[in-house]
């Protein structure tokens, strides 16, 4: 029986990257956008689904979805997440919230209304970035977005104590990929296809829970 992964985010970019791949590996795929119409898959293993993370009601209403629908997944992979400072900087109230809106708040509410429709030994991954890191905090710039990619990691080690013993719980830096998310972006080092490739070999790996993995080196990352 074929498996089953949510992969939030997956208009463009790494996410619609993510989704061709699961599905090259014969997986169901359910991905999700803001407006539910993703134009660039056509696959009868696949279903698009409205998501936005900045809004309470949609996260509430897509958990009613699986509970009408008793679906239950093997994999989530939260992908979904904005940068509008990544190219400032000095922080910016509108910008701020915004970014935490999506890459924290909604995404840990997100989790944690569909994490129980995540069978016993699944797996929960959250894109994250070294951006994140303290450990390797060097620049000044892009403030919301490393803050909210810091959120995101102590977020994975609470879910990972948690959830021990029954789900497995990490966060991934795609490495410097070539998306639209920011100017130096178009400079990355790997393609989205690059980038899921290695984010995929990762995922259906039997890595350790609460690990920080960096997929362009496929060595683990400091918090």
């Amino acid at each position: 029986m074929s498996k089953t992964v949510l992969i939030t985010g997956t208009s463009k970019g790494i996410g619609l990257a993510l989704a061709k791949t699961f599905l090259s590996h014969d997986f169901e795929v359910i991905g999700t956008c803001r407006s539910g119409i993703i134009k660039e898959l056509d696959h009868p293993h696949f279903k698009a689904w409205s998501l936005d993370l900045s809004n309470t009601d949609s996260i509430k209403n897509f958990d009613k979805y699986f509970q009408d629908n008793g679906t239950q997944l093997d994999m989530v992979i939260n992908n979904a997440g904005i940068g509008p400072d990544l190219d400032c900087d000095l922080p910016e109230e509108n910008s701020f919230k915004q970014t935490f809106d999506v890459n924290v708040t909604g995404t840990t509410f997100f989790t944690e209304q569909i994490c129980k429709h995540v069978k016993t030994g699944g797996k929960i991954v959250n894109i994250s970035s070294r951006m994140g890191s303290i450990d390797r905090c060097e620049l000044a710039d892009s403030v919301a977005y490393r803050m909210s990619k810091a959120a995101l990691n102590m977020y994975t080690k609470i879910l990972t104590n948690r959830l021990s013993g029954t789900h497995s719980v990490a966060s991934v830096h795609p490495g410097w990929v070539r998306t639209t998310i920011s100017k130096s972006n178009v400079n990355g080092r790997l393609s989205p296809e690059e980038s899921a490739q290695r984010i995929y070999d990762f995922v259906v790996s039997d890595f350790r829970s609460g690990i920080f993995w960096n997929a362009e080196t496929q060595e683990e990352c400091n918090w």
